[in-house]
């Protein structure tokens, strides 16, 4: 049987810290960020922290919280030990964004892709490179079989990078955008390639949106924060 892909939710918060962080003395800053890392990494199942200072303005970090969500319980648990995680920590760490959605197998192919980010494992690749994404109506006005052709084509190019991995998430009617794209790679400069071949594609004229975008670079642990947080 082949692997189908399974049902998760993956949070991405878009972090700044407050003016009252960076008053507070360096050992006081570290007890903050010790003790808000250590209840949001409670809040799921697994966490990755990303720098995104001096890629984007006013912002510090991405952090992305990922849980299994077979049950529809899930979301209402995860949400409530998130709120718990921040509320102690909220004159000193802001989310200016959240953007979040759920996996789940793909109408338009049958078998779970090899360039498909496990959420769970490990970071291995440097860069994040994260979108929200909207389609235009008239996408939806053309047949399952019309969308998938489109759809074809754009995964045939993103076969090419092997090396450049994905996860799509699902938000339609649960936020402003359908969907939330999310790439992992060790190059940009590549990256940029493929995102440059992807918009020359039958389906591009039906995309309304695909920004703000957000990169930013993995760091491996918490102490990985200590030199400039």
């Amino acid at each position: 049987m082949p692997e189908t892909q399974p049902h998760t939710l993956n949070h991405f918060a878009l972090v700044r810290f407050t003016s009252a962080y960076w008053a507070s003395p360096p050992e006081a800053r570290r007890q903050i960020r010790t003790d808000w890392l250590a209840r949001l990494a409670g809040a799921g199942e697994a966490m990755h922290l990303y720098q995104a200072f001096g890629i984007e303005a006013g912002l510090d970090l991405i952090v992305w919280t990922a849980i299994r969500s077979e049950a529809t319980d899930v979301p209402m648990g995860f949400f409530e030990r998130m709120a718990r995680a921040y509320a102690g920590s909220r004159a000193y760490v802001e989310m200016s964004t959240a953007l979040w959605g759920f996996t789940k197998p793909s109408q338009y192919t049958k078998t779970r892709s090899t360039q498909e980010l496990d959420p769970f494992e490990t970071r291995a690749l440097p860069y994040l490179v994260m979108y929200p994404f909207v389609k235009t109506s008239e996408w939806y006005l053309h047949t399952r079989e019309e969308r998938a052709n489109m759809m074809f084509e754009h995964i045939k190019i993103g076969k090419q990078y092997p090396d450049i991995t994905q996860l799509l998430l699902y938000s339609t009617g649960l936020q402003d955008q359908e969907f939330v794209v999310v790439y992992e790679t060790a190059d940009l400069l590549k990256f940029s390639q493929l995102v440059t071949e992807l918009r020359s594609t039958q389906g591009r004229p039906y995309t309304l949106r695909d920004t703000p975008l957000h990169t930013a670079v993995r760091m491996a642990d918490e102490a990985a924060l200590e030199s400039w947080l």
